[in-house]
């Protein structure tokens, strides 16, 4: 059985972030073990390849949710990346945080060190923003964050829009002021995917000898000595193996993976273990419960511009030379994030803060891009930041390589869909602007689509995630209900700590991944100063 100072469980966004700090001290030994490849593949590196795997099952585990009473008894979609960096290697790398009003809340529920200015330096610690130096940004970290190398003229068409309806404008949604519509920025490189991985991992391997990473490799369970986390149990291949840590066990698998982790390893509700046929080691009940995610409507439209992605012999041609384009200078639609703009806005001008986020997409999207369509089109996204409904993560059996029961209960409270109702008619405003009407030719899905009860009974037909699962390991001083404590020690056991977005008390008002990574930059030094 090898032995390391740190394992970690887990090569997302969070685990790739903690395993490569802890790694930066020579004395110090981390394994870093992951389900899915290295990441090092042209697939990951080209962001127009998300296209391929979001919808599949290469490097996705493209899990489905159970029947969703909100949306009609419909089951949802949940891709989540299994590859070295997590999410962060499919996902179409927006870079934003959320709002200061998030972490002061996180704060408020009894997690000291987790306010806004308290978190704010490890956002800034991790990152290198090529174009903003102030206050809020940071320079020389290892996650690149960019401006976007597309040119797309699309990105100015929505902003003309936006205006037109007098939304307001910002040039930095992780600035001073989130509120408003303007260009995202992105995890990119030189035109290139910038993955945890990239970022954390990949520069080191075969560098640092302190840092082992173990990919292709299934964690089966923790190994517990009475009440202590002393290593875990994993399968590569056929064959399984026993590793061992001197000082902790660090579970990094997501929202969805950590709590079915803890609970294949004896953590979570004593009576749900045993019906899963899992023997439990330590009654938390708070373990797969608390699941929050942004439920998400798409507007699409069709339109006879070549700066939209999609299936025509012109687009073909287009994208030859676009491709082309890209091995050169690692520019234009090849280089697409296919969310190039989007907002955050309020659906009542009483808020304090925005309430729901704009994905402006250069492309036709159905179904998460499963159903696809000829010609071009462009899409936008409505999603509600801070949703009521609450849902759950359960095993379906003792098997830790059966998928868990993902339940994110959309529109499970009546107030999440009266909101949604306000954001469709919010973006539609944008969407019917004289500059979109201008280059679309059609209203691809809510043509007709008019009354309240209408729009109530489209959303049900067509939500779904965004892509932003959090909260099944909650962060709380309250055992009762909550899985790990302000210093992501699991409550209860010694020696194990969670690090990942499992952990938020509660969903952040925008997209997931940055927050994700920040989780892992303060672990670094909540653990070292264990």
């Amino acid at each position: 059985m090898e032995e390391f100072d740190f394992v970690v469980l887990g090569g997302g966004s969070g685990g790739c972030a903690v395993a490569g700090r802890l790694s930066e001290d020579p004395k110090t030994s981390v394994a870093l073990f992951e389900a899915g490849d290295d990441g090092k593949h042209w697939m990951v590196w080209t962001p127009l390849a998300g296209a391929i795997m979001v919808p599949g099952k290469i490097r996705n585990w493209a899990y489905d949710t159970v029947p969703q009473k909100g949306l009609g008894g419909r089951i949802g979609y949940q891709p989540r990346g299994k590859t070295l960096g997590g999410s962060s290697g499919i996902n179409a790398m927006v870079y934003i945080r959320g709002h200061r009003w998030d972490y002061d809340h996180w704060a408020s529920l009894g997690n000291p060190g987790w306010s806004y200015d308290d978190v704010l330096p490890y956002f800034r610690r991790a990152e290198n923003n090529e174009s903003l130096s102030d206050e809020f940004h940071g320079k020389g970290g290892p996650l690149n964050v960019a401006e976007l190398r597309t040119g797309n003229p699309l990105q100015e068409t929505f902003l003309d829009a936006a205006r037109e309806v007098q939304m307001p404008m910002t040039s930095d949604f992780n600035g001073a002021k989130q509120e408003g519509c303007g260009t995202y920025q992105v995890t990119q490189i030189n035109g290139e995917r910038c993955s945890a991985a990239r970022a954390y991992i990949h520069p080191h391997i075969g560098k640092r000898p302190n840092l082992f990473v173990q990919t292709g490799a299934q964690v089966v369970r923790i190994l517990f000595d009475g009440k202590r986390a002393i290593g875990a149990e994993f399968q590569v291949g056929d064959q399984k193996k026993t590793v061992r840590a001197r000082r902790e066990v660090i579970v990094a698998g997501g929202a969805f993976g950590s709590p079915q982790l803890l609970m294949l390893s004896g953590i979570g509700n004593a009576a749900g273990l045993q019906k899963a046929g899992v023997t439990p080691i330590h009654d938390l009940p708070g373990v797969g419960l608390n699941l929050q995610d942004h439920p998400d409507f798409a507007f699409g439209y069709k339109t006879n511009s070549l700066d939209a992605l999609g299936y025509s012999f012109k687009g073909i041609a287009k994208l030859l030379g676009e491709i082309k384009r890209y091995r050169g200078e690692r520019k234009g639609m090849v280089s697409t994030n296919f969310a190039e703009a989007g907002g955050f806005l309020k659906t009542r001008p009483d808020l304090e803060i925005p309430d729901v986020q704009l994905h402006f997409i250069v492309g036709l999207v159905d179904d998460h891009a499963r159903k696809r369509h000829l010609g071009h089109g462009f899409s936008c996204h409505v999603c509600l930041l801070r949703p009521k409904a609450r849902g759950s993560v359960k095993l379906a059996s003792a098997d830790p390589f059966a998928a868990p029961l993902i339940d994110p209960n959309f529109l499970g409270e009546i107030e999440d869909l009266e909101t949604m109702v306000a954001a469709f008619k919010l973006t539609r405003r944008i969407m019917d602007a004289p500059s979109m009407k201008a280059i679309r030719t059609s209203d691809f899905f809510t043509e007709g689509v008019e009354t309240d009860d209408q729009i109530r009974d489209f959303l049900r037909k067509r939500v779904d995630t965004v892509y932003h699962p959090v909260g099944t390991c909650m962060m709380g001083p309250d055992p009762a209900t909550a899985v790990v404590d302000a210093q992501l020690r699991v409550h209860g056991i010694e020696g194990l700590r969670v690090v990942d977005a499992s952990i938020m008390p509660t969903l952040v008002g925008g997209n997931t991944n940055a927050p994700s990574i920040m989780i892992g930059e303060k672990a670094a030094d909540l653990i070292r100063a264990a």
